[in-house]
């Protein structure tokens, strides 16, 4: 069985929904979920779901192998980004090469970077007048928002839109191919 750990730095949604995703499955389960706020929802979300949830600092992340080795000491075997807000440090793309992905809130390579998260990226949608915007699905490498595209999705963008109703049209784009995405790259 594949061990996922969920990264998230936020409220959560998209890790609770994935989590759910597979409480049945036969051939993954998502056993730990890691962020780098103490406060973050997302510990909430876990504890609520039975899944373990732990905090490491930015510099635990940056500046130390205390991340990779708990996540080996754990037996995870595949990283799940949602909503993670960090930069993923060299030693982890090391240990886990080709085992790291993200979902992004729009069409990359669109709207990607740093700083580009969350309503940023919505905003930014509008502020461009673009017709459409979307999910893309992406492994990580050293660079934000940089690493090759799995899976993307499009929703309409009208011109009465405001970011809000992008965001809205977004997440459930979010919450209805995430899982099963990462569930069918797994089985791949």
């Amino acid at each position: 069985m594949t061990r996922i750990a969920i990264f998230a730095s936020g409220s959560g949604t998209n890790a609770e929904n994935i989590i759910r995703y597979f409480q049945n499955s036969k051939s993954a389960s998502v056993v730990l979920v890691v962020s780098n706020k103490e406060d973050a929802y997302v510990h909430h979300r876990a504890k609520d779901l039975g899944v373990e949830s732990v905090t490491f600092s930015k510099s635990d992340f940056c500046n130390t192998d205390k991340v990779p080795e708990y996540l080996l000491q754990k037996g995870i075997d595949f990283i799940v980004l949602a909503g993670f807000l960090l930069k993923v440090p060299a030693n982890l793309l090391h240990v886990y090469p080709d085992k790291i992905i993200n979902i992004h809130p729009a069409l990359l390579p669109k709207h990607g970077g740093k700083g580009m998260y969350g309503d940023n990226v919505h905003k930014a949608v509008i502020d461009a007048k673009d017709s459409e915007s979307g999910i893309t699905i992406h492994y990580v490498n050293e660079n934000y928002d940089e690493g090759a595209v799995i899976f993307q999705a499009k929703c309409p963008v009208l011109p009465t839109d405001t970011y809000e109703d992008v965001a809205k049209k977004v997440h459930t784009l979010e919450y209805k191919h995430f899982p099963a995405v990462i569930d069918k790259l797994l089985k791949d």
